[in-house]
């Protein structure tokens, strides 16, 4: 039997979520429909995908592998539905700074696709901290950035939000708050508390903890994200993050889980910058249509297509 989208889908929401009925409620379909897909779908590789537990469904070592693979297919389906005519020809260089977050979970793979559509353009990328990306855009050194735009307040920086990665509370595998479908800060600070601190991190968190009446019990700051991971994946500590750094298992194979925070948090917002009032070069026009085009942001250039070109599609 072939793969199918469907199969596909249905296999990585059973992995993310570990269950079927949250990959149900997940997909909008029936169980039946999930266990039967799974099924028809290690019937075609040959190789049994989950482990059936007590506790749920469990990736196997095959099944770990065909998640990759699962991944990377639905990305090159996603990237083929969302084509992009901007003009392939434009040429220069373009100096681009971001933050450690963005660099490490966001965009890479977006530079290698404008390393595809724009094959005339030299990218040049630097990792830096806010302060020092500010300071560059504003004397020139750095042509544009990619960072979080909800942490920009100069007035002189123009930003472009792009998305919102919503913050949920990561807790272990069978963590007892797991019983809930959302909680309070009033919870978390009930819990030890994992502090990401890079990017400010702390700083975002501390903004919205003090509009409450409580606070985290921190034993432990870091500015690793996969320390968090670990700590938390190995019942350590709870940690509020985005989605788009959560990954479901830990180095050690160990799962990760996120709830609903009902209190008000701020999504982390991913975006571009540049010095106010500077006129953009074509290369920069370029990059700034890309993203527009990818996340769907007003101001996205025509799909009208003036010539052939590679193509490219949304993100995480």
């Amino acid at each position: 039997m072939a793969l199918s989208i469907r199969q596909l889908k249905y296999f990585i929401a059973t992995a993310e979520y570990g269950q079927v009925s949250q990959a149900a409620v997940n997909q909008n379909i029936s169980q039946s429909a999930i266990t039967a897909a799974i099924k028809d779908l290690e019937s075609s590789v040959g190789v049994p995908l989950f482990s059936r537990t007590t506790q749920g469904m469990e990736l196997t070592a095959s099944g770990r592998q065909f998640l990759s693979h699962a991944y990377e297919i639905l990305s090159k389906i996603d990237e083929a539905m969302h084509l992009n005519f901007i003009d392939s020809d434009i040429q220069g260089e373009l100096v681009v700074a971001a933050t450690y977050t963005v660099i490490g979970y966001f965009l890479p793979l977006h530079i290698e696709r404008m390393r595809r559509l724009f094959p005339k353009i030299r990218v040049q990328l630097y990792e830096m901290n806010r302060d020092a990306i500010e300071e560059g855009l504003l004397t020139n050194r750095y042509d544009m950035s990619v960072l979080l735009t909800s942490n920009i307040m100069n007035p002189l920086i123009t930003t472009e939000t792009l998305v919102g990665s919503v913050r949920r509370l990561w807790v272990p595998a069978q963590h007892h708050l797991l019983k809930y479908d959302a909680v309070g800060l009033q919870e978390v600070a009930q819990e030890p508390y994992i502090m990401l601190t890079v990017d400010e991190a702390a700083q975002s968190a501390l903004k919205y903890w003090s509009k409450t009446p409580y606070q985290p019990n921190v034993i432990l700051r870091t500015s690793s994200v996969e320390a968090v991971r670990s700590m938390v994946a190995n019942n350590q500590g709870v940690a509020i993050l985005s989605d788009m750094v959560h990954r479901p298992w830990s180095l050690e194979g160990r799962r990760i889980e996120t709830i609903t925070v009902q209190d008000q948090i701020p999504a982390m917002d991913i975006g571009l910058g540049w010095r106010a009032g500077r006129a953009l070069t074509p290369a920069m026009q370029a990059f700034r249509s890309y993203f527009q085009q990818a996340f769907g942001t007003p101001g996205a250039p025509s799909t009208k297509p003036a010539r052939s070109s590679p193509s490219l599609g949304g993100s995480d």
